[in-house]
């Protein structure tokens, strides 16, 4: 299994709005490096819902439920989306000040590549953001 952070401004598509549609896909995404990591998500990986911008902070937990087919809402180009399944929200939101504040996270992607939409999160990061979230993973849903 892999692990990713998906970023979304909560104006156009929040935490909530992914809970509340349960599945969406995850669409629009226009940049190539994360358009190749849409493609390399597995159906089972779990992402980071991280909200940009405003609040600029990991708010919840979502899993690949489809892998990449091609984005309905491209006009034109091999843009692709993955549908994603609201898993659980992260109970103590972790911000990006405080990641970057850590020197255990200098070479994670939402650092060093801070306008990637879509990033890959290593296992032992993934781990760390999770105890630093007070996540306990549902069962059925595989770290």
């Amino acid at each position: 299994m892999n692990y990713w952070l998906v970023k979304s401004e909560p104006d156009s598509f929040s935490w909530e709005q992914q809970v509340k549609n349960k599945v969406e896909p995850w669409t629009g995404v226009r940049n190539h490096t994360a358009k190749l990591n849409l493609k390399a998500m597995k159906k089972g990986d779990l992402a980071f819902f991280y909200h940009s911008n405003i609040g600029k902070e990991i708010v919840g937990i979502v899993k690949v439920v489809r892998e990449a087919y091609p984005d309905p809402s491209a006009e034109a180009g091999d843009w692709v989306c993955v549908d994603m399944q609201a898993v659980q929200p992260v109970p103590a939101p972790v911000s990006l000040a405080t990641i970057k504040a850590d020197p255990r996270f200098s070479d994670m992607a939402l650092v060093r590549l801070s306008r990637l939409s879509v990033a890959p999160v290593s296992a032992e990061h993934w781990s760390e953001l999770c105890k630093m979230g007070q996540v306990k993973i549902k069962k059925g849903a595989k770290t």
